[in-house]
C-alpha cells in the first residue's frame, strides 16, 4: 500500500481503486445526537449472481431451476442456513457468523432502476442515482455531502480536491472535494477486462483504443502474463491466483477500515471490487464464483477488525449493477441479469433477517423469462441508510441524491 503522508488533512476525502472516502465531518445533526457515524458503500463490478450468493432453499422451483449447481442444505459443501426460506454460499462463515449475531441483513430480489444488460451503464445508473445512464457525471454519494455541507451540517475547511492513480469512480464524483489512495499493486486486469475497456475506449476515444489494442497485442505475442485461470490457486499462473485476490480484498478492505476508523479521518467511503462478471464455469459451490465470495468474506473480517472500537457505529453497504440469469448458460455460467442481493454488514445494523418481497421461480415469475424479478428498489435501501445512519433528510435524498425518486420510500428499520 502507498500514501502520501504529507497530502491528506482532515476531512478529505480519501478513494481510489482500493478504497474511496469522503469528508471526514459527518452531520452535526449526528454529533448532537452523541454518534459519529460511519458508512462504507462496497461495489461488486461485473454483476453478482445474487441466487448463487444466496439461495432460496425453501422454494420449490429452485433446486428444479439450477438442478445440480443448485446450492442447497444438504450439499456438498452444505449451504449456510439463515432462515426457513434461505441459505448462504458456504464461502462466506463471516457474514453468517455476523447474521446470527445481529450485524449483518441481506436484501434479496433487489436492483436499480436499469432494465438493460449493460455492465457500463448498469454502473452508471448505480452510481449516479439517476434513473437512466449518463444523466449525470456526479454521484450520488457526492450529492449527499453537498446537500449536507449546504445545509450547514458539514464543516468543509481543510479539504481539497486531489486524485491520484486510478480514476475516481462516478460514485463519488461531483463538486465535494475529493482525494485518492491507491495500492502499490494493483491486480492484473483480466482478458474480459481488458476486451470491455476495449469496446468503452472505441466509443469514447478511438486514438486511445488503438494504443490499447496494441499494447494487448504486444503483450500477447510476448506471452506476457494474462493466461490461466485467474481463480486458480497456483501462485505460477497469471492473473494471480485467488490466495493473491483474498489477499489484496483484505488489504485494501482493511485499509479502508483503518482510515474510516481514525480520530480525525473520513466518516464516509467506497471501494470496488471487480471479477464478478461469470459468463462461464461459474462455480457457486466450488469454483469462481465460491472464490470470489470468499474473498469478499475475508474483507468483511477485515473491516469489522480494523474498525475497532467504531465498529458499534458503522454500515458497509455492498452493491452491484445488476444480477445474472436464473438459469445456468451453456458453458456453466450465468449471463447479464437482473435482480440480485445486497449485502448490509456492520454494528450499527438492525440486521440477523433477510428481507425480501419474494418473486418466486416459475418461469411466469421470471423477469423477461430469464432473470429473477426484482421486488425491491436498491435505491430505497441506500436512502434508508442515508437517512437513518447519516441523518440526511429525506426530501434531499429524493431531489437531490436520487432525483426523481420522490415515490421510493426510504426502507426503515435498518439501523438500530
Amino acid at each position: 500500500m502507498g500514501f502520501d503522508n504529507h497530502l491528506p488533512t482532515r476531512r478529505e476525502l480519501l478513494v481510489g481503486s482500493g478504497a474511496l472516502f469522503a469528508w471526514s465531518q459527518m452531520p452535526r445533526i449526528a454529533r448532537a445526537e452523541g454518534r459519529d457515524p460511519r458508512l462504507l458503500v462496497v461495489v461488486l463490478r461485473g454483476a453478482l449472481d445474487g441466487l448463487g450468493a444466496v439461495a432460496p432453499v425453501g422454494d420449490p422451483d429452485w433446486v428444479g431451476l439450477r438442478a445440480d449447481r443448485a446450492l442447497v442444505l444438504d450439499g456438498k459443501p452444505p449451504a449456510l442456513p439463515l432462515d426457513s426460506f434461505f441459505a448462504l454460499n458456504p464461502a462466506m462463515p463471516n457474514l453468517h457468523r455476523l447474521y446470527k449475531g445481529g450485524k449483518a441483513a441481506i436484501v434479496h430480489a433487489t436492483a436499480t432502476p436499469y432494465r438493460e444488460r449493460s455492465h457500463f451503464d448498469g454502473q452508471d445508473v448505480l452510481e449516479s442515482g439517476f434513473t437512466k445512464p449518463g444523466a449525470t457525471a456526479s454521484g450520488w454519494l457526492n450529492r449527499a455531502l453537498l446537500a449536507m455541507e449546504s445545509g450547514g451540517r458539514v464543516d468543509p475547511r481543510g479539504s481539497r480536491a486531489l486524485g491520484i492513480g486510478s480514476v475516481t469512480p462516478l460514485v463519488v464524483r461531483g463538486s465535494a472535494p475529493v482525494m485518492t489512495w491507491v495500492p502499490q499493486k494493483l491486480l492484473p486486469a483480466s482478458e474480459d477486462t481488458q476486451n470491455r475497456l476495449l469496446d468503452l475506449y472505441q466509443h469514447t476515444d478511438p486514438k486511445l483504443a488503438t494504443v490499447l489494442q496494441a499494447r494487448m497485442k504486444l503483450a500477447s505475442l510476448g506471452g506476457a502474463p494474462g493466461t490461466g485461470d485467474p481463480m486458480s490457486d497456483d501462485p505460477t499462473l497469471m492473473p494471480p491466483g485467488i490466495a493473491r485476490v483474498r489477499a489484496y480484498f483484505a488489504e485494501a478492505a482493511g485499509t479502508a477500515a483503518r482510515y474510516l476508523a481514525k480520530p480525525d479521518g473520513p466518516r464516509v467511503g467506497a471501494m470496488g471490487f471487480v471479477g464478478w462478471d461469470t459468463h462461464i464455469a461459474e462455480g457457486a459451490a466450488s469454483g469462481q464464483l465460491y472464490n470470489l465470495l470468499g474473498a469478499l468474506d475475508g474483507a468483511f473480517a477485515a473491516i469489522e477488525s480494523n474498525m475497532g472500537e467504531v465498529w458499534g457505529e458503522t454500515v458497509v453497504a455492498v452493491v452491484t449493477e445488476f444480477g445474472r440469469t436464473a438459469r445456468i448458460n451453456g458453458t456453466q455460467g450465468t449471463d447479464h441479469g437482473t435482480g440480485t442481493v445486497a449485502f448490509l454488514i456492520g454494528g450499527a445494523l438492525a440486521g440477523g433477517r433477510v428481507i425480501a418481497d419474494w418473486p418466486g421461480l416459475k418461469p411466469a415469475q421470471l423477469f423477461e423469462d430469464r432473470d429473477l424479478k426484482p421486488t425491491t428498489d436498491l435505491r430505497a435501501v441506500l436512502k434508508g441508510l442515508l437517512r437513518d445512519h447519516l441523518r440526511v433528510e429525506e426530501k434531499v435524498l429524493a431531489d437531490a441524491v436520487f432525483p426523481g425518486s420522490a415515490d421510493v420510500k426510504p426502507m426503515g428499520g435498518l439501523v438500530g
